[in-house]
């Protein structure tokens, strides 16, 4: 197994992704092999100040960094020798397993589908994130932004994509699977969601349970809720408020709400491209880029893009 990290990625890179790597190190098997993607002097600094033998880890030179501010299409033809391209080089080449960044998400996103490719008949890959709910498990939440606008066909997808995400990643053998709509009835929600309800409902694709309301969200009614992007988005980013509110207002080391902290769950995987790829939160630290990396194993050792090819074609 080995596990490709961008080191120059994010808000708080290298320091934040070098200590992330060395928690990482701890808890994976001997046979995972971290590969470090970035400058070669700062990784030998970083490493070094933390009292980590650098020969522990493989490090690939790649001085350039692909900032939040360049554009997601230009940057990586623009910047080869940058971390992210460099990164998606080695995927590509199978000489890595997965690769993992905290960088921009545009870029991510386009290096996915240029350098990896989309699995055949996908019609667009997405990406999700977790949802806490309030009997201790957690939903996984799709489209989040990666596709704002969205066919019936799509959503139907995402749903397939989520429900095969959700069985081979957090071990849900039939996972109940549902859309985000204005109402539980049929009839309920915007032309795209009447549709696609129409078509997951006629489908055997999935155990589909209808229409599911924002109240809902957080109850475990669902296993994978399914929207377009522009939902998704608001969705995630009202969580992220609700909870910096919590924090705000003095609500502490609370069972529930401290599970709604990014931390805890560093990153999603692009689905749909023919290569392992995870996203993190740019403002990730340490706990939340170990946390990525792990994510990044268990999803490299499912061989989810494999199941997601199987389950299209």
């Amino acid at each position: 197994m080995k596990i490709g990290i961008d080191i120059l990625g994010g808000d708080f890179a290298p320091d934040a992704n070098i200590s992330g790597a060395v928690l990482a190190r701890k808890e994976l098997s001997a046979d995972a092999q971290l590969v470090l993607i970035g400058d070669k002097e700062q990784i030998f600094s970083g490493l070094s100040s933390l009292g980590e033998n650098p020969a522990n880890y493989e490090i690939v030179h790649a001085p350039d960094v692909i900032t939040m501010h360049d554009h997601p299409t230009k940057a990586i033809p623009s910047k080869p020798n940058s971390s992210i391209a460099v990164g998606f080089d080695l995927l590509a080449k199978k000489e890595l397993d997965v690769f993992a960044s905290t960088g921009n998400t545009g870029a991510m996103l386009v290096g996915s589908i240029f350098k990896l490719g989309t699995i055949p008949a996908i019609l667009r890959p997405c990406i999700t994130t977790v949802v806490p709910t309030i009997n201790g498990g957690q939903s996984i939440l799709l489209d989040i932004g990666a596709n704002s606008d969205c066919k019936p066909e799509v959503l139907h997808q995402f749903a397939v994509l989520g429900a095969l995400y959700s069985k081979h990643v957090y071990g849900n053998k039939d996972p109940k699977v549902a859309l985000l709509s204005i109402g539980e009835e049929e009839s309920k929600g915007n032309i795209a969601t009447v549709a696609a309800h129409k078509i997951i409902a006629s489908s055997n694709d999935v155990n589909f349970i209808g229409n599911i309301e924002g109240r809902d969200l957080f109850t475990g009614k669902a296993d994978v809720i399914v929207c377009d992007g522009f939902t998704g988005n608001i969705v995630l980013k009202q969580a992220e408020g609700m909870y910096a509110l919590v924090r705000k207002r003095g609500i502490k080391n609370d069972a529930y709400f401290d599970r709604f902290n990014y931390e805890n769950y560093g990153g999603t995987p692009v689905l749909g491209v023919n290569g392992n790829v995870i996203i993190g939160h740019g403002i990730s630290n340490d706990v939340a880029v170990k946390n990525m990396i792990l994510l990044a194993n268990e999803t490299a050792k499912s061989n989810l893009p494999l199941k997601i090819n199987e389950a299209f074609n």
